[in-house]
């Protein structure tokens, strides 16, 4: 689940912090790295707990109506939603209860939020369609929590303040994680029953060997990386460069000159969108001029050996620079 995307935006994050510590400790700080992400497992994990949570919320109500309807001798009410398929599916989980059990996830403690959302969910124009739709089938359950989440839990302000209580790391993971559960709630699979996969944390050991080594060339040629940007910012006001600016463009130099399959303009790109997200509302352009001089300069120089976008190619120069490391 933990994809490139947010091991660059942990890396920002935790570069700019490692040069804010006084302490400086590589291997702490790699530590930290790696706990940050698997915060974003616990993230797309407590999300998918939120949908149990609300059908047991959802299934109470209806016990309780259920009760008053005997006693009044009125009509009960539909149990379609609190029998959805999808959802009971997801409270059956193997892998999501075992690791619920395991981290101590629950909502328990935010139970008002829980009532107040079933409220907005019993009122919404898809949970009314939906029980009011003749249609029983396993695919209008599972598109009925898809609309549901979109629409209610993606970009709800509320979610967003409690989990910044839970955690400082969730909020700027939130984004990319809420992809992650649409995905999963959209290949659920009726015929494997409680042994449905979920996302893995890692999709394979190459991701989280990314993160490290793409962390570790950051700190550790930092003089390095600070110097073709110093060579290269000759028509660019550098000494009044955003310091958020400075982290930005060393991881994405790091990136150009470490993983030789990533192409130069997708670096480029990722690293502005990120600089719009966490810099100054000009860093975006300033990065993306930046660092398509600091490119052609690597590659002109025989430093870096990737295909430049048109139109940066120039014939190759012997390098003045120093070697990297990783160690």
């Amino acid at each position: 689940m933990i994809n490139r995307e947010l091991i660059r935006i942990n890396i920002v994050q935790l570069t700019y912090a490692y040069y804010q510590n006084g302490n400086k400790n590589m291997d702490n700080a790699e530590k930290e790295l790696l706990f940050s992400l698997s915060k974003a497992y616990d993230l797309y994990n407590y999300l998918l707990l939120l949908i149990v949570v609300i059908t047991r919320e959802e299934r109470h109500r209806n016990t309780i109506a259920a009760q008053k309807a005997e006693r009044e001798g009125t009509e009960m009410l539909s149990q379609k939603f609190i029998n959805n398929r999808f959802a009971v599916q997801l409270e059956e989980n193997k892998m999501l209860n075992e690791f619920v059990d395991h981290q101590h996830l629950s909502w328990d403690n935010d139970i008002e939020f829980i009532r107040k959302l079933c409220n907005q969910i019993e009122q919404s124009e898809a949970y009314q369609s939906y029980m009011a739709d003749e249609e029983d089938s396993y695919e209008a359950d599972r598109e009925l929590w898809r609309r549901l989440y979109k629409q209610l839990i993606q970009e709800n302000v509320e979610i967003d303040a409690l989990l910044e209580e839970k955690s400082l790391y969730w909020n700027d993971d939130r984004e990319v994680v809420d992809t992650f559960v649409l995905k999963t709630i959209k290949r659920f699979d009726p015929a494997k029953k409680a042994n449905q996969d979920l996302l893995p944390e890692y999709k394979d050991e190459e991701d989280r060997d990314f993160a490290i080594k793409l962390f570790r060339a950051t700190i550790l040629n930092a003089e390095n990386y600070q110097g073709y940007m110093s060579v290269t910012s000759r028509n660019w006001d550098y000494s009044r460069l955003a310091y958020m600016d400075v982290v930005i463009m060393q991881i994405a130099i790091a990136e150009m000159l470490n993983f030789q399959n990533i192409p130069i303009s997708v670096t480029i790109n990722e690293y502005v969108n990120l600089a719009k997200l966490y810099s100054t509302p000009k860093s975006g352009s300033y990065i993306n001029g930046m660092l398509d001089a600091i490119a052609r300069h690597l590659v002109n120089s025989g430093i870096l050996f990737k295909t430049l976008p048109e139109p940066f190619k120039k014939p190759a120069e012997k390098s003045k620079f120093p070697e990297e490391t990783n160690e």
